[in-house]
């Protein structure tokens, strides 16, 4: 089993390659975002890209590389009038990470099922739309039905993406953690006006601390820090061990979002992104990747590290 094989490897200490953007990257290689589903509903007519992304960030080092299904739950497709294209999606998704690992020939590559809080944002900004929130029960039914197809068409693990408000990262744990399948979970920060480290949620002020502290309740296999700045990942990292003692991991972002487009802008170079990584190795960090707005070139330059004795990072 391929997570078998990374667990061993996060044991002994090494360091693990995510894989970058899929969204972004897709749309970046030409295909079009959808106006209320973002890049959910591009898996069904652009596979073969999308199967193109996945092979790339094999080559280019990936342990793990992640289906697009991060957009693709009931919140996100139900509004946008895909609602009863949910399994064909979502298959589609996994399966298309599935081919890209085969045509690969490297079996101890894991693929992972993405499951975030994603639900209608506001067109052409980077929040939420305050009138469609979905309810509580609404939310624990779409993360408990998308954790469970993960489950049932072979992801390796369950990785939880961009988590910041603290009642949705409980119904997102408790849905990943009882597939029984490894849980991997990203969190999402930002600076506040003293410089302190706060969860992404911009409504109100929430300390990471707090949000850090729910993985008290569940039996996580990784947690870390994802679609951040990169200058911001040490210093969460920090906060988040004094809840966490497991594997760590980092993947910052790059850009930014206007729904339904990644602005690429003052995107961090490959030799950048390297140099804050081998910091974070430092700092005892053993998954690294990249998220939105960085691409297989990215990858290929954290991979490097896997190469070096952890004494000469």
């Amino acid at each position: 089993m391929p997570y078998s094989n990374i667990k061993r490897r996060l044991d002994s200490g090494d360091v693990i390659v995510l894989d970058g953007g899929t969204g972004t990257e897709l749309e970046k290689r030409g295909v079009p975002m959808d106006p209320e589903a973002w890049c959910g509903a591009a898996t069904l007519e652009h596979a073969e890209v999308l199967e193109s992304i996945h092979r790339d960030y094999i080559a280019s080092g990936a342990d793990v590389i992640t289906a697009n299904t991060y957009a693709s739950s009931r919140l996100m497709l139900k509004p946008a009038g895909l609602g009863d294209r949910f399994f064909d999606i979502n298959r589609t998704a996994i399966d298309t990470a599935q081919r890209a690992k085969q045509a690969s020939g490297n079996s101890d590559v894991a693929i992972a099922g993405s499951l975030s809080q994603m639900f209608p944002m506001v067109a052409g900004a980077a929040r939420n739309d305050p009138s469609r929130v979905p309810s509580a029960q609404e939310m624990a039914d779409a993360f408990g039905e998308l954790a469970e197809l993960h489950c049932s068409e072979g992801c390796d693990l369950i990785l939880l993406e961009m988590m910041y408000y603290p009642d949705r990262i409980r119904a997102a744990l408790k849905a990943a953690t009882e597939t029984g399948l490894p849980v991997w979970i990203g969190f999402s920060v930002r600076r506040g006006g003293d410089g302190g480290v706060l969860s992404f949620a911009a409504e109100h002020d929430i300390p990471f601390a707090e949000n850090a502290a729910l993985l008290d309740e569940f039996d996580v296999a990784a947690a870390g820090i994802m679609h951040s700045p990169s200058n911001i990942i040490g210093d969460a990292t920090e906060t988040l061990k004094d809840s966490y003692e497991g594997p760590l991991l980092a993947y910052p972002d790059s850009g930014y979002f206007k729904m339904p487009h990644w602005q690429f802008e003052d995107v961090i170079s490959p030799e950048e992104l390297l140099a804050f990584a081998r910091q974070w190795v430092t700092d005892e960090v053993q998954i690294i990747g990249g998220c939105c707005g960085l691409s297989p070139e990215h990858i290929a330059a954290i991979a490097t590290l896997r190469k070096q004795p952890r004494s000469d990072i």
